[in-house]
């Protein structure tokens, strides 16, 4: 394990019936900006409890941030922020909603072109505090300080992280809200954490039990909670542990002091790009090539993985592996979320575009070593069709 530094400033109030308590949490003279998607909280009961709220704040609204969200959306909104002296941001909805506001509230001061956040990385000094009311869990946005945005018209999905300035400040995470999400949305949602845990865990030994402990514990949780809550979205139970799992998939606590991979984002994203599908089921395409491919480099973290989370004892160290990746990708399916590129009718035009995009951005050197190159994503990609 290698030295760290962790720190995570986000107040997380998780339970059923404490939407309420933002009022509480945001000063009583800041002019707040509410973020939202489609307007899905506007029939499930959500908005309506944020405004009751928030009755004796100055309150503006600005709708329509799209999964993966979109860079000149955001921009609308920080002019918003600009003209209206904006000086507090409520993302209220999914990952989309707070990676979008996350920008949003770095965008607004920023001197210069804000697209350089993005393209150059460039630094942010400043940022409007935000906080958020999360409706689906899947991402972990609420409680770290990253996030992922899109410029369709370009072809580009980045990322950027700005701490500790763009951690929210609180995030309310009540369980109660999943019940009206689609089926769709509920399955994405355990892949999508499921991934990410994946992503700091599958590398290679780093003597971090600790991290592992707490990795091995979300992934079984997904695996045993996962398929009720997708199933029977009144099970209360079952989304509490989903939510939590959520969040603490991607709050920094399992890649402390560790090396981690995202090689299967990096690919995932130009899925996305070309195509516009589900985050999370370009992941659920990609990892089980990924582990195949890469299989050997992983070697020790995937007997690992067979033999704590899925109990894979019996049989030869590849037939362990084998077994293991088959039992994840039978997993995903089992939540209605598709694992191959023939599920969406994708041939290897679409490797070839996967390719020259990442080249384009230079990912040309994934994952944990860096050894993620072109010809292992065609090959990866390939075992997919």
């Amino acid at each position: 394990m290698n030295n760290f530094t962790y720190y995570n400033p986000t107040k997380i109030i998780f339970g059923e019936n404490t939407i309420g308590q933002i009022a509480k949490e945001i000063p009583a003279n800041a002019r707040i900006l509410i973020t939202y998607g489609g307007g899905s909280i506007k029939q499930n009961g959500v908005y309506d409890q944020v405004r009751a709220a928030l009755k004796n704040h100055k309150v503006f609204e600005f709708g329509g941030i799209e999964a993966n969200p979109q860079y000149t959306t955001l921009m609308k909104a920080v002019e918003i922020c600009r003209d209206e002296n904006i000086d507090f941001l409520l993302a209220v909805g999914g990952g989309s909603v707070l990676d979008g506001t996350k920008f949003i509230a770095a965008a607004a001061p920023f001197k210069g072109e804000p697209w350089d956040i993005l393209a150059k990385y460039a630094k942010v000094e400043t940022a409007i505090p935000l906080a958020s009311v999360l409706t689906l869990p899947a991402t972990g946005s609420e409680a770290n300080a990253f996030a992922v945005i899109s410029r369709k018209e370009i072809g580009k999905k980045l990322a950027f992280g700005a701490p500790p300035l763009t951690f929210p400040k609180f995030s309310v995470l009540d369980p109660t809200v999943t019940k009206t999400l689609s089926k769709r949305q509920r399955g994405n949602g355990v892949v999508d954490a499921f991934v990410h845990v994946t992503e700091q865990y599958l590398t290679y030994p780093q003597h971090a039990a600790i991290q592992d402990r707490y990795a091995e514990a979300i992934l079984k949780t997904l695996i045993e909670e996962g398929p009720e809550y997708v199933e029977n979205p009144d099970n209360s139970e079952s989304a509490k542990n989903v939510v939590w799992s959520a969040t603490m998939a991607l709050n920094g606590i399992i890649s402390a002091g560790v090396a981690t991979d995202w090689a299967t984002h990096s690919i995932g994203h130009e899925l996305t790009v070309l195509h516009n599908i589900d985050h999370a089921r370009t992941l659920a395409i990609v990892w089980p090539g990924m582990m195949r491919v890469m299989g050997e480099e992983k070697k020790q973290k995937l007997l690992q993985y067979a033999e704590r989370v899925w109990d894979i004892r019996e049989g030869s160290e590849t037939e362990k592996i084998g077994l293991a990746i088959s039992r994840t990708e039978e997993f995903f399916n089992s939540l209605g979320v598709p694992t191959s590129l023939k599920d969406y009718e994708l041939g290897k035009e679409t490797i070839s575009n996967v390719i020259l995009n990442l080249k384009a951005n230079n990912y040309v050197e994934l994952g944990e070593k860096k050894l993620v190159t072109p010809e292992k994503v065609l090959e990866i990609l390939e075992g997919r069709l």
